[in-house]
């Protein structure tokens, strides 16, 4: 597959590491040199120096063989019209293009697969202030991904002293849970490293564990690995950009709210476009400002401002002053592996959870949902069994016969609108739509074989 990135920023730069592992033919364009020397030095793809836009940039860079372009530039004009030159000029199939401006987002025709030079638009402000509201709704969370629609739904927790299972093998898991859920740990990272889980794998402090389950449960087996979290009811956040901003508009009607922004002419912009949230003026930093607003009676603490050192000190400030948990927006990968389950629990890379979304189109055939884990080292995805049992390696087979290579494992399947987790004994039908995890993305082939419909297959 020939893919065309325009930008070498933190995004695009995040998207080309993901996809030169994989076989694909990567070209990355961008105005900076040095951006784009460091890229060729440390992966292997082709570079071009010039302004995304222009048709000749765009021919030098192979827009008139490419698969897909992903246009993800710091300007949203300059990613339209990008995309407007691959489809006029080069007939590109697929174009994707980064949106920061909600208000080109609220006009669909802009974007419209075959009706628009914009097949796919991505918004990271937007994916974030989702990532963000989840973390959110479920206090203990560090993750928490969508699958089917929502029907299932991926939760990583960090198992603390004092869970049910902490201290026990994984296989009592369902011994624990009350009559009628079920839960399926599909992965592990214990000091930074994936383990494949086992029934005999023993849950230790400090692991993070990624469960599936049906979304109405997940409350419950989370009670499992952590001691019971207290509702959530304050929130505050510092940072009034588009991600604060729209974070507190959805957050407003169910939580008590409180925005801070250092801007006083954006401060009072916020104030007009929200209706029952707090805006104050000032900076995330001072100390004097955050115990007057009673920090430690805080239950939520989102430093989402575009500074990371400001971010990192403001939450690490407000973790001291006694607030119980910190949400940091950090850009830099070094600075989140830094700081993340230390003073600050959890570190929200924007680059990230954007890759996330964009892997679920540039995925071939039947993937249709594609998370990245932590930060990239594993995937979680999820794929539809088509065809039938002459024709598909999975359809009409156990769990167990499926031939997945070593470093995958199968969560559960969503039929209908039920979760079915992943025992032996289950059958995968038509239509099924397959969790799998993925520690070692250099399988990846593999799992896309494993799925690929093929007439010819008996």
């Amino acid at each position: 597959m020939k893919i065309l990135i325009l930008g070498a920023g933190q995004v695009g730069s995040s998207v080309a590491a993901a996809l030169a592992s994989e076989n694909s033919d990567i070209t990355v364009v961008d105005v900076d040199v040095g951006r784009l020397r460091d890229l060729a030095e440390r992966l292997d793809l082709r570079t071009v120096v010039g302004h995304a836009s222009l048709p000749s940039v765009l021919g030098h860079a192979g827009a008139e063989d490419a698969d897909l372009v992903i246009a993800v530039t710091s300007s949203d004009e300059v990613n339209l019209i990008a995309c407007q030159v691959c489809d006029t000029v080069f007939k590109t199939p697929t174009k994707i293009a980064r949106l920061r401006e909600m208000e080109y987002l609220q006009h669909p025709e802009l974007i419209h697969r075959g009706r628009s030079s914009v097949d796919v638009a991505i918004s990271p402000e937007a994916l974030v202030c989702q990532h963000v509201q989840r973390l959110i709704e479920y206090p203990g969370a560090l993750q928490v991904l969508d699958f089917a629609d929502g029907r299932a739904q991926l939760v990583a927790v960090r198992a603390v002293l004092g869970g049910a299972l902490v201290g026990h093998q994984i296989k009592e898991l369902r011994a624990h849970l009350p009559v009628g859920v079920d839960a399926r740990v599909a992965a592990i990272f214990r000091a930074g490293a994936p383990i494949l889980p086992q029934g005999n794998t023993v849950i230790e402090v400090d692991d993070e564990v990624f469960f599936l389950a049906d979304r109405r449960n997940i409350r419950t087996v989370m009670a499992e690995l952590r001691r019971q979290e207290k509702p959530v009811k304050r929130i505050f956040i510092a940072g009034g950009g588009n991600i604060g901003r729209s974070l507190a508009k959805t957050l407003e009607a169910q939580f008590s709210v409180k925005i801070l922004e250092r801007s006083r002419e954006r401060a009072k912009s916020i104030a007009e476009d929200l209706t029952n949230s707090i805006v104050l003026v000032g900076d995330c930093a001072d100390e004097d400002l955050l115990r007057e607003e009673n920090i430690d009676q805080t239950d939520v603490y989102c430093a989402l401002t575009n500074d990371d050192e400001a971010n990192i000190l403001s939450a690490m400030l407000a973790k001291r002053m006694g607030c119980p948990r910190v949400i940091s927006l950090i850009n830099r990968p070094a600075y989140a592996e830094l700081v993340e389950g230390g003073s600050i629990d959890i570190a929200v890379s924007p680059q990230q959870v954007t890759l996330g979304a964009l892997l679920t189109y540039i995925r071939q055939g039947t993937m249709v949902r594609v998370h990245s884990l932590r930060r990239g080292m594993a995937e979680a995805i999820e794929a539809v069994a088509v065809g039938d049992r002459r024709t598909s390696k999975v359809i009409g087979r156990g769990i167990e016969e499926l031939e997945l290579p070593p470093a995958a494992t199968i969560g559960g399947l969503v039929r209908g609108e039920k979760l079915l987790i992943a025992h032996h004994d289950v059958i995968v039908e038509p239509n099924d739509h397959v969790i799998v995890f993925l520690m070692d993305k250099r399988q990846l082939p593999q799992v896309e074989a494993l799925f690929r419909a093929d007439a010819t297959w008996i």
